[in-house]
């Protein structure tokens, strides 16, 4: 199930990098994961500052 980002995300742009597919873009006002893109490697999940990566 691909990941998704929540509305705690204050768009601090960390996870953007991690992301071995780029399914995250920035949002507005938040980022947003690609669900049509993620594979749900996790790699975004440990690098947010703010706990705002979930499994969706």
């Amino acid at each position: 199930m691909p990941h998704k980002i929540t509305d705690k995300c204050t768009a601090c742009g960390t996870c953007l990098p991690e992301c071995p597919v780029e399914a995250i873009s920035e949002g507005d006002p938040i980022y947003k994961i690609n669900p049509d893109v993620c594979i749900d490697c996790g790699a975004c999940v440990p690098v947010c500052p703010s706990e705002a990566i979930v499994e969706g």
